[in-house]
């Protein structure tokens, strides 16, 4: 209990409300950014506490809320490898942000202590960093009190996006190892992917400009500092939306999630006929793209568009590289379209697994691919090179000239990958690297296949709990009949498909639908959210729209 001594006082400071709950999810806690004190001087504690059962090794703690409007924040925790917290210590957050006193904040402390056999003589570490959210200097406030509380030895790397802290983290954690990252700073950051993207792209016909829309966030200082790096007529970039010092325009009809929500582009934002537009969210760890074409439509170019593209390449290169037993994967969820899986099945012929939703589960699946691509369909998403890949890259004898050049491409790229983590402008450079080496147009992108018009619902329901699923959450187990219900409506419609699943944080459940016409699409969607309103305690109007 003695290195605890400090907590209880440094706690009276941040009292918890006694009339709020905090659960942390796959994105951490997110609530209202004003009500989170508590819970961000406790992830300072429990950030240290992790540090002491990995042995020193730095945590990373992100402050941010993603794609959440601006009056919102949350808070996460970043394990050794830069990858998500353990599933195992969410448990822990979410009993210490709950603790009811400030002597019931150290006996959690205590309690993980004990059942972790941790040595708190270890010295902890954490590196942390926050978004440009208003509520964010007050909680950065209050984490460093939890620091401090502890002892931990603290890195701040100031505003910075998610996947940059992911980056850094990794790199902390690797320095001096074979397993080596990078170098634990922006700079690092940034010239590690500029002389990537260099590499590959030497040597071919230059790009058109790339409109950016940065969603009024952490995205625009550090895509224009990225810019910076990459100094060359390769990447030429126009910045929109990438005002972070005025007040509500955070996320505010712009940004990554507004554009695949709405399928439009950011308002005021007017399409060029046949330019590249990609969108970020308010951390920059989502990223789509989108184009208007000849008509002036709009197009809009997804996570599943980007996983088809880049495995597409990574398939193309390992052929051409000759190296015999290296397979490249795709994971997806269920919400990816049913033509995209078409697509990577009967086209591209690679293996496909779905996973349930949210990034660690995909990541754990796409380990166990020697080059596994992971994205879902908003946008978040990344490829991984496990050890059997690299494993095989370093054992290989090219025979020709274009085996050899394939092979430093394979390498190239992997330097180009975020593997801690779906990064946007990671992502962004992957994107351009193979449109750029293709000589492609977003058109000619857009050409592999055509996505099913699709749907996606909230229904208000009294108690989501009473939902419970199975095949990667295809497939309901409970309320009991309610499957039988949805797959009779399905079988109606032509390439028809539908799910439900139950929300991670309200009670609500989500229903997905599909099938060959915009119509028909509709018209699945609402019977099954009508279907789930009538026999699962729905709450509210009962959905309608276009019955």
């Amino acid at each position: 209990m003695a290195s605890f001594s400090k907590v209880a006082e440094y706690s009276s400071k941040y009292p918890k409300a006694a009339d709020a709950t905090f659960a942390y999810g796959t994105a951490g806690f997110r609530t209202v950014g004003t009500t989170l004190e508590s819970t961000v001087f406790r992830m300072g504690l429990l950030a240290g506490l992790r540090s002491q059962s990995k042995q020193g090794q730095t945590i990373g703690v992100m402050i941010t809320a993603s794609h959440n409007e601006e009056r919102d924040n949350g808070v996460k925790l970043v394990d050794p490898h830069g990858e998500m917290l353990q599933q195992s210590w969410e448990a822990y957050c979410t009993r210490i942000a709950n603790a009811a006193s400030d002597d019931d904040v150290v006996a959690v402390l205590a309690s993980v202590a004990s059942a972790e056999r941790i040595d708190v003589a270890v010295t902890p570490r954490v590196a942390y960093a926050r978004d440009t959210r208003p509520s964010s200097p007050l909680l950065q406030a209050a984490l460093e009190d939890g620091l401090k509380a502890l002892d931990v030895a603290a890195t701040n790397y100031g505003i910075v996006t998610t996947p940059q802290l992911h980056y850094f983290v990794r790199c902390l954690n690797t320095a001096g190892t074979e397993a080596a990252y990078g170098e634990a700073s922006e700079a690092g950051y940034n010239k590690k992917y500029a002389d990537a993207f260099l590499r590959l792209v030497d040597g071919k016909a230059l790009p058109s400009k790339l409109y950016i829309d940065a969603a009024n966030g952490v995205g625009a200082p550090q895509v224009r500092k990225l810019a910076e790096a990459i100094d060359s007529p390769y990447f030429v970039m126009e910045l929109c939306n990438g005002d972070t010092d005025t007040l509500g325009k955070l996320n505010s009809g712009c940004g990554a999630d507004y554009v695949k929500t709405n399928q439009r582009q950011p308002q005021g934002m007017a399409l060029e006929r046949g330019a590249r537009y990609c969108s970020f969210d308010g951390d920059a760890d989502r990223i789509v793209y989108y184009y208007a074409d000849d008509s002036g439509a709009f197009h809009l170019l997804d996570g599943d568009k980007i996983s088809t593209l880049a495995a597409t390449y990574l398939r193309d290169l390992v052929a051409a590289a000759g190296i015999e037993g290296l397979e490249v994967g795709v994971v997806q969820t269920a919400y990816a379209n049913g033509s995209s899986t078409s697509y990577i099945k009967d086209t591209l012929r690679l293996p496909t697994v779905f996973a349930k939703t949210g990034v660690k589960y995909l990541h754990h699946e796409a380990e166990k691919m020697h080059i596994g691509v992971y994205f879902e369909a908003n946008g978040h998403g990344t490829v991984l090179f496990n050890a059997g890949a690299v494993a095989k890259l370093r054992q290989a004898v090219p025979q020709t000239p274009a085996q050899a050049d394939a092979v430093q491409r394979l390498w190239a790229l992997r330097d180009l990958i975020n593997e801690s983590v779906g990064d946007a402008m990671a992502d962004m450079l992957l994107v351009e690297t193979i449109l750029i080496c293709k000589g492609w147009t977003p058109a000619q992108w857009d050409e592999a296949y055509t996505d099913l018009p699709s749907r996606l619902l909230k229904v208000v329901v009294s108690d989501r709990t009473i939902f419970a699923t199975t095949n990667a959450e295809q497939t309901l187990t409970a309320p009991r009949g309610l499957q039988d219900v949805v797959d009779a409506l399905v079988a109606k419609y032509p390439r028809g498909r539908a799910f439900v699943r139950p929300s991670g944080t309200e009670d609500a459940v989500r229903v997905y639908a599909e099938a060959a016409t915009r119509s028909d699409c509709d018209q699945l969607a609402y019977s099954v959210a009508g279907a789930v309103f009538d026999k699962a305690g729905g709450r509210g109007e009962r959905p309608a729209d276009f019955l």
